[in-house]
């Protein structure tokens, strides 16, 4: 039998800080789908009706977790093209979309729930922010590959986010089929594209 999880005790004042937590954590086990604000309520320790006063709906909870996601990936994008060892703008794209993937896989919950559209989530303006600031870190990292004053930056920008996000969820999904090695496709995919956006002339 599958126990109950575990009540998160909170200290005066961090309510809101808990109830993200919690919500963080059922999302993490159980995707998007398994969130419910009383369940969020009591994992945190308090009534079903506390939440209300940190989150006017659900919605504009699971849109702080989603933001928060963003702020993570972010995070783990940067970190990853700084921490190559080939610090050339091939290898820090490289290292960027490696760790996109990995986040993917890492944070299978929290990454549906960044990329599935939901009514209450246009409302959110730290959520708005963040998604750009993860938009802007990939597209550095492609114009630093292509070079500057290039006008056709934004196109390839949004094509190796639709590459690198497809491997992503084929990959979390478990949608490759039996005899494809996931890392081989995640491995020579991310490795081919530097080169691949260089190939790839303007839009006429």
């Amino acid at each position: 039998m599958a126990r109950k999880a575990k009540l998160r005790p909170y200290h005066h004042g961090d309510l809101r800080e808990a109830l993200i937590a919690s919500a963080t954590e059922m999302i993490e086990e159980g995707g998007p789908s398994s969130f419910t604000l009383r369940e969020c309520a009591r994992r945190a320790g308090v009534s079903h009706a506390a939440p209300k006063n940190h989150f006017a709906t659900a919605e504009d909870l699971i849109a702080e977790v989603a933001a928060r996601g963003f702020e993570h990936f972010v995070a783990a994008l940067a970190q990853a093209a700084d921490s190559s060892v080939d610090q050339s703008p091939d290898a820090r794209l490289t290292a960027t979309c490696r760790a996109y993937v990995d986040f993917a896989r890492s944070h299978r919950g929290v990454y549906g729930l960044m990329f599935r559209e939901r009514s209450g989530f246009a409302k959110s303006e730290h959520l708005r922010t963040a998604a750009r600031a993860a938009w802007e870190q990939l597209h550095r990292s492609v114009a630093a590959v292509t070079g500057p004053g290039r006008g056709d930056t934004d196109a390839k920008a949004a094509h190796v986010w639709s590459l690198v996000h497809g491997i992503a969820s084929l990959t979390i999904d478990r949608r490759f089929p039996e005899i494809i090695d996931p890392e081989a496709v995640i491995a020579t995919s991310v490795a081919s594209l530097p080169a691949a956006i260089r190939s790839v002339g303007p839009a006429r």
